[in-house]
């Protein structure tokens, strides 16, 4: 299965639905294969009922201002691109408004499976 995107323009963004303990939302991600890990901005995190702040587990993350510590939780489902990922680790972080984006879609969500990208069709498909 393919998915559009509009291959004359900036980020490569894909439609997902994260799942959480209080409901679902859908988001918008880049599609970023220079970001090993998922993040998912905090507001949208917390519509469906985590809260990032509560968050045991934090690592180090390499951004464009600098190095950082952010939370890592574990989400019940994020659905992308045909696939489904459950249980599935996300970074979460603040981005600016001006992004457009509720975060970004990692390598760890691309990982054992066959990404075809074409921007010729303007479609992308993972399986």
């Amino acid at each position: 299965m393919s998915f559009p995107f509009d291959a004359d323009n900036g980020l490569i963004v894909v439609r997902a639905e994260l799942f959480g303990p209080s409901g679902n939302i859908v988001l918008r991600l880049a599609l970023d294969t220079g970001a090993t890990a998922t993040m998912i901005n905090v507001g949208p995190l917390v519509t469906v009922g985590y809260d990032p702040a509560l968050a045991s587990d934090r690592v180090q993350v390499t951004t464009g201002s600098g190095v950082e510590f952010v939370p890592i939780l574990a989400i019940a489902h994020l659905n992308a691109l045909g696939q489904t990922r459950a249980s599935f680790p996300v970074l979460s972080h603040t981005l600016p408004p001006s992004a457009g984006i509720d975060g970004l879609l990692g390598l760890d969500f691309l990982r054992g499976q066959n990404l075809v990208i074409d921007f010729r069709l303007g479609s992308i498909s993972l399986g």
